[in-house]
């Protein structure tokens, strides 16, 4: 089963920020998650009911898993340092 990818706007325009070299690799691993949703590495994040992380180099990118309809939803990415920071 192949899942649908969606990129919230919010974290669409996180993603525009970054050099066009992390967009690539932040594209591909995003990308892969059509594949498989819960690749090795991935990890549930704690106080969060249906909320999910991938490492990408220095970057992470938080995702919600929607089984029932096949679709993973992007919600953030940011760089290590801020991406579970309140507020950002």
């Amino acid at each position: 089963m192949r899942y649908k990818v969606q990129i919230a706007p919010a974290a669409n325009r996180q993603l525009k920020k970054f050099s066009r070299d992390a967009q690539k690799r932040l594209r591909v691993g995003i990308d892969s998650l059509a594949d498989d949703p819960r690749p090795p590495g991935v990890k549930k994040l704690i106080g969060a009911e249906a909320l999910w992380r991938i490492r990408i180099g220095d970057y992470r990118v938080v995702y919600e898993i929607q089984d029932a309809k096949l679709l993973v939803l992007v919600l953030r990415i940011a760089h290590r340092k801020d991406i579970y920071r309140k507020g950002k």
